[in-house]
């Protein structure tokens, strides 16, 4: 078994340019390397070459392009964080409010498995999730200011109280358990179907666990994929098969999303901000088109277009 082994910065620069890669400015090089590490900047290499296979970087590719890459998805990925831990605050309050009006304040009310999922498939599902959270709640009682205050002087936690210390996982899977009157309630404020918006907290916590842990945002792929919208047909995306090529599973779905799930002024800023970093990308990058990294995230070439269609 072939074993990675450590490599000094001198040894880094002479791989890359042993692949092609045009240094011109090596100390600067060596401090960005062991700033940023080489393992994640080189993670956006295959941008830059012809193929997988032969692993050599197009003549002419600049160590500056490949860093503009890796710097323009930190603050891409920063963009989206905040966003979606927008929708993550907002869908905590919406079930905190509908389980809170229905079913009670307190845990033995709101958590009662008699409040969930009727369907015989999901009995399992929904004895796991809720004992999720309830663990959740034995864990975490102590660690956070407004759980402990609530126990202490009250002798449980409120809905609206324990959403803060749940995970975003937790709460998509919370959703997938609700009754379905619940389910159609919450969705309804969305203006989406309910099978819809499982999928989108699905995809949505998956990318939230991305950008918190500075994970390669650019060419992530999920295992769900989101259905077909009117974004689809109205952006006029390529199809292949019958399948449209972009905003299904890659970032554009989750743009789509996001289109669905904030406020419109939310989604022209968000727009806004994105925009901004492919402009400032676009100047800083020469060897490949910008269409070509924009096909690379799952952006369509008109993909601006989606902030005024409705």
């Amino acid at each position: 078994m072939k074993q990675k082994t450590f490599k000094t910065l001198d040894e880094q620069i002479e791989i890359l340019k042993s692949k092609g890669l045009v240094i011109t400015d090596i100390e600067k090089t060596k401090s960005i390397l062991l700033r940023e590490n080489y393992f994640f900047i080189s993670g956006y290499r295959h941008l830059f070459m012809n193929s997988r296979k032969d692993q050599v970087f197009i003549p002419g590719t600049t160590f500056e392009e490949l860093y503009a890459m890796f710097i323009f998805d930190r603050r891409v990925r920063n963009i989206f964080f905040k966003n979606l831990l927008i929708i993550e605050n907002n869908i905590k309050s919406l079930i905190s409010y509908q389980l809170s009006k229905k079913y009670g304040y307190k845990e033995k009310e709101y958590l009662d498995s008699k409040n969930f999922s009727k369907d015989p498939i999901k009995i399992r599902q929904v004895h796991d999730v809720l004992n999720k959270v309830k663990r959740q709640i034995r864990n975490n009682v102590k660690q956070h200011s407004a759980t402990m205050h609530y126990v202490t002087n009250y002798g449980y936690i409120p809905l609206w109280i324990l959403v803060k210390v749940l995970s975003f996982g937790i709460v998509s899977e919370l959703y997938n358990i609700l009754d379905e009157s619940d389910k159609i309630e919450i969705a309804s404020i969305y203006g989406v179907d309910i099978e819809s918006l499982e999928i989108y907290l699905s995809i949505l916590s998956n990318y939230r666990n991305l950008c918190a842990h500075e994970d390669i945002l650019y060419d992530h792929r999920t295992q769900k994929v989101i259905p077909n919208t009117r974004f689809h047909s109205k952006l006029n995306i390529e199809m292949t098969d019958g399948e449209y090529n972009y905003g299904k599973n890659d970032l554009f779905a989750v743009v789509i999303i996001l289109k669905q799930l904030l406020t419109e002024n939310e989604f022209r800023d968000f727009i806004s901000e994105v925009g901004y970093e492919i402009d400032i990308l676009e100047g800083k990058t020469n060897i490949l088109p910008i269409n070509n990294f924009l096909n690379n995230i799952g952006f369509p070439d008109n993909w601006r277009d989606i902030v005024n269609i409705d």
